[in-house]
């Protein structure tokens, strides 16, 4: 049996489980390709920021710009650039920054979260099609007037749909774990290297210095 006959054999539900795995892929790419990114880049780049910061703050917020495509970058700028902030301003910036990139972090969880709950669903609903029409098929009362073809294919269908969507949930499930995983992961680092900074910033503070570059 071919793809093409295995889909048409799954029945109309299999179009919007078709659709979902197809937004799926595009989107664990697309997620892949942003975590990768952040994983290559970001810490390299932020332990290098807190090495600088000790002794030359202008250059680590320069640094910070010029890697502003990333998240933690953001949120440590959105602190730096402060004028004259107190260390507990200073806190209140990166927790608050921290929070407007949540949503970025966590971008298309919602989603993968629906697909894993209605795949399964929308097999249910193929299972109870394809068994409606293997009933609607048989005559009871007449042996002979039995369509085999449309029992068969009703049961091919309900077997074949259930398949499909426990496949696109288990499949969407799996990748959504590594994301969450990895959005937890950015976090504890997130808090880690915000604690570091702010360590600095309070030294420096205390000293009676600069600690602000102009835009």
């Amino acid at each position: 049996m071919s793809a093409y006959e295995f889909l048409v054999a799954g029945g109309i539900v299999s179009i919007p489980l078709v659709a979902f795995s197809i937004m799926t892929v595009a989107l664990v790419i697309e997620r892949f390709w942003f975590w990768n990114r952040i994983k290559s880049r970001e810490k390299p780049l932020i332990k290098e920021v807190l090495k600088i910061y000790r002794s030359d703050y202008v250059t680590a917020i320069a640094k910070l710009r010029k890697n502003a495509d990333l998240p933690t970058a953001r949120i440590f700028l959105e602190a730096l650039e402060l004028e004259q902030a107190n260390a507990t301003e200073f806190r209140l910036a990166l927790e608050t920054a921290t929070q407007a990139e949540l949503p970025l972090l966590k971008r298309f969880n919602t989603f993968f979260q629906t697909v894993i709950t209605i795949a399964p669903l929308f097999g249910l609903l193929g299972t109870i099609l394809g068994l409606m029409q293997s009933f609607a098929s048989l005559d009871l009362g007449n042996t002979g007037g039995t369509s085999t073809t449309g029992v068969t294919g009703g049961i091919s269908e309900a077997l074949i749909s259930t398949v499909m969507g426990i496949v696109v949930a288990i499949t969407t499930l799996m990748f959504a774990n590594v994301f969450r995983s990895l959005y937890l992961r950015q976090i504890a680092l997130i808090q880690e290297w915000g604690g570091q900074l702010e360590l600095l910033y309070r030294r420096i503070y205390e000293k009676g210095e600069k600690v602000y570059a102009n835009r």
